[in-house]
């Protein structure tokens, strides 16, 4: 293959077999489980990165069953995303991602930054109530539940909720472990059609887990909850604040790592 092959050819990896399609990337009949619930500012200011400002002591839990994409296929994902605002506009940071098929992590990860780990979330509907689950491997991370479309929700209200600006860390290491990307990202969910929306009483529980931490940001209070189905496209993203610019060079990871190696030899 020649070099001009080679950059004909690449956008993603592997080179001869990409993990994912090019977009743009349609859902239809999107299902989101949508859990909002108090928590501590503390806990917030620990993982809400600047140039973002954490908003309300809020995190919204969300539970997402996508059963028809066009690229990604069929998945369930679930996560935690906080109210933030940048430059005075409302948002969201997407701060955990938790889903079940390997085309959305690569490409999710590669394309926006997207903070995603494989793991097994699900939705199902038992009588009069949803429920929403996460297990990292065999252990039971989180437990959401909610009744089964007891009132109709404000369909303008989480309509422009889905359509406010996103907000990611993009980080790509460089091939000696050094950062070679470390970026805040912004995105949109675009041509969104809300199919229809409920809201009913609801309840979370979160446990701790080494490699998924939601029970991090800990549930004081369950505020509101929404259940809803919608087609939309992910949009791709911007770049609004490089945290690399006008930085020094840093030391290669392998050689930091084995720094302590050495002096002790």
């Amino acid at each position: 293959m020649e070099q001009a092959d080679v950059l004909k050819r690449a956008y993603a990896m592997p080179l001869t077999n990409p993990s994912y399609p090019p977009g743009p990337y349609r859902f239809f009949n999107r299902e989101y489980i949508i859990i909002t619930y108090r928590t501590t500012r503390e806990a917030l200011e620990k993982v809400v990165p600047a140039p973002l400002e954490i908003d309300e002591p809020l995190v919204k839990y969300e539970f997402i069953r996508m059963p028809d994409s066009t690229g990604f296929g069929d998945y369930t994902e679930t996560g935690q995303v906080i109210p933030v605002r940048f430059k005075g506009e409302h948002g969201a940071y997407v701060h955990s991602m938790y889903l079940d098929d390997d085309a959305p992590i690569a490409g999710g990860r590669e394309l926006w930054g997207f903070p995603k780990k494989l793991a097994r979330p699900k939705i199902v509907h038992e009588g009069e109530v949803v429920v929403g689950t996460l297990h990292y491997g065999s252990v039971l991370c989180a437990t959401g539940t909610m009744g089964y479309k007891h009132k109709a929700a404000d369909p303008e209200a989480i309509k422009a909720a889905l359509e406010a600006p996103n907000y990611l860390i993009k980080i790509i290491p460089h091939v000696d472990g050094t950062l070679r990307i470390c970026e805040l990202v912004r995105y949109h969910l675009i041509d969104v059609h809300l199919k229809d929306a409920w809201t009913a009483p609801a309840a979370l529980d979160l446990h701790p887990h080494v490699m998924a931490d939601v029970a991090k940001l800990p549930v004081l209070e369950v505020v509101s909850a929404v259940h809803f189905t919608a087609d939309l496209t992910l949009g791709l993203g911007e770049v609004i604040h490089d945290y690399l610019a006008d930085q020094p060079a840093r030391e290669p990871i392998a050689k930091t790592m084995l720094d302590p190696i050495v002096s002790q030899g």
